[in-house]
C-alpha cells in the first residue's frame, strides 16, 4: 500500500489561463507556468517518490523537469487529459452559445472520449501507483486527476466535477486507516511563504 498519491497539475499555459479545453493540443506552459513548475520543486525540496509518472503532454513533461523530478518520471499515456473532441481549444461559455446548459461533466463531447473511457485509464494509473512501494507523484492535468481521485474514493467518474484543481496545484491521496481519503487538496506551492 503506497504512503501517499501525490497529484500535481501541470503549471500555467497559454489556454489553462483562458479557460479553453485543453486536451490533445500540446500546448507548452507560459513563463508564468514555468515560474510555478519551479515554485513546485522548491515546495517538494526533493521529496523522494518511489514512482513518478507523468503525461507524455509537454506542459506536464515540462512542470515534471522544472520541479526536478524529470530525470526520475516514466511517461505514462493513461495521464493525458480528455480528449475533448470538437471542443478542443473551445470554453465552456462559447461551447455554451450553441448548447445552453452544457456541462462536460454531464453532457460529454462529440468525437472525444467519453467519461468512462478517461475513468478507465485513471483506473489504470491508479493501479500502477498501488503496486508502488511508497509515495508516487503523478504530473498531470486537471480533468484526469479530479476524475483520478473520484475513483481513488470510489465515486462515479462525474463526481470529479466536485473538485476544483487550480494549474501548479498540488493535491495528496491516502488512507485513514484503511479508508481512502483526500489528505490534502488544491495547495499552490507559488502561494507558500518561503
Amino acid at each position: 500500500m503506497p504512503q501517499g498519491i501525490w497529484l500535481i497539475r501541470h503549471g500555467e499555459t497559454e489556454w489553462s489561463r483562458s479557460g479553453a479545453h485543453t486536451g490533445r493540443t500540446d500546448l507548452p506552459l507560459t513563463a508564468a507556468g514555468r515560474d510555478n513548475a519551479a515554485a513546485i520543486g522548491r515546495w517538494l525540496r526533493g521529496r523522494a517518490f518511489a514512482l513518478v509518472l507523468a503525461s507524455p503532454m509537454q506542459r506536464a513533461r515540462d512542470t515534471c523537469r522544472l520541479a526536478g523530478y524529470g530525470d526520475s518520471a516514466h511517461v505514462d499515456p493513461n495521464l493525458r487529459e480528455w480528449d475533448y473532441g470538437d471542443y478542443e481549444g473551445r470554453t465552456t461559455p462559447d461551447i455554451q452559445k450553441e448548447r445552453p446548459g452544457w456541462s462536460l461533466w454531464h453532457d460529454g463531447v462529440p468525437n472525444g472520449e467519453t467519461i468512462e473511457q478517461v475513468a478507465a485509464r485513471a483506473e489504470a494509473v491508479l493501479a500502477r501507483a498501488l503496486a508502488a512501494d511508497g509515495d508516487t507523484a503523478l504530473f498531470a492535468h486537471g480533468h484526469i486527476l479530479r476524475i483520478l481521485t473520484a475513483r481513488w474514493l470510489q465515486l462515479d467518474p462525474q463526481c470529479g466535477s466536485l473538485f476544483a484543481l487550480s494549474t501548479a496545484s498540488v493535491s495528496t491521496l491516502g488512507y485513514e486507516r484503511e479508508t481512502r481519503v483526500i489528505s490534502c487538496w488544491n495547495l499552490l506551492p507559488s502561494a507558500s511563504p518561503g
